[in-house]
């Protein structure tokens, strides 16, 4: 927990601080120093266009997680928008709501989202609209269930006899209690994200090319690669795989503290 705290804290303050001090002039190039080994000058080594792998890593790791936390964020408000009408509301509204969750997740995410993203040019903002529009269905049925679960609690039932509506109800009861689900949701999409955005970057639907993006140097190092040169391919690589890990570390230790009986039971 402590470890993946500490790593965590450490990937936001580089991305937050190496943009200003070390500016990327993302169409340089610089044949002289293609393909150069890990070394003190660049100790992720350069690409096959002289571009310094670990700079570029580091600003490939910013989009990934402004993707992902702001696709995250939507997709979570859009789930438990939709979560809380369907289990407030019950009865038929709930089943028809239900219904179109179930169509929406009938289409592979991936597919969905190279679908939306071709709508529009590359770039940033279009992928964000592409996760977020694809990743808010878990949060739907996870927020659903709670509402389900809250609504036989004696309070709700106090409450209701008392004549309060059902908007009432909702905003003052139940939203306070799924808020918690939602989080930990809106955290665990984090990872997910970030590996969604890096495919539609490595099939060429995500940032244009000569930007810097996780995805983008993969694809274009994978010919480095069969030609013995490992680095431009291993590194952005773990900028994907380290970061999500410890998030979804800290995901699972949010989820036994709001969850005391599931801890029990993995003590057990």
């Amino acid at each position: 927990m402590r470890g993946s705290a500490l790593l965590v804290a450490a990937i936001v303050l580089a991305v937050l601080l190496v943009p200003p001090l070390f500016p990327l002039d993302e169409q340089a190039v610089d044949l002289a120093a293609k393909l150069r080994p890990p070394s003190w000058a660049h100790p992720f080594g350069t690409d096959d266009n002289g571009r310094d792998v670990l700079l570029r890593c580091v600003y490939g790791l910013r989009v990934s997680l402004l993707v992902g936390v702001v696709a995250a964020l939507v997709a979570t408000v859009i789930g438990t928008a939709v979560g809380s009408l369907a289990g407030a509301l019950g009865g038929r509204a709930d089943r028809l709501v239900m219904r179109v969750v179930d169509v929406f997740s009938s289409v592979p995410h991936l597919l969905l989202g190279i679908f939306i993203v071709a709508m529009f040019r590359p770039g940033v903002w279009p992928v964000v609209v592409s996760v977020a529009l694809t990743h808010w269905l878990s949060t739907a049925r996870i927020v659903r269930a709670q509402v389900l679960s809250l609504r036989s609690r004696p309070y709700i039932d106090a409450a209701v006899s008392g004549g309060a509506s059902r908007l009432r109800v909702a905003v003052r009861h139940l939203l306070p209690g799924v808020l918690p689900q939602a989080g930990l949701a809106a955290v665990l999409m984090v990872p997910h994200a970030i590996w969604h955005e890096s495919a539609l970057s490595f099939l060429g639907l995500g940032l244009p090319t000569h930007r810097a993006s996780l995805g983008n140097m993969i694809q274009d190092a994978r010919g480095t690669l069969l030609a013995g040169d490992w680095w431009p391919t291993l590194f952005p690589g773990l900028f994907i795989i380290v970061p999500t890990l410890a998030i979804a570390a800290l995901a699972g230790a949010w989820r036994e503290r709001i969850d005391p009986r599931r801890r029990s039971e993995l003590m057990l």
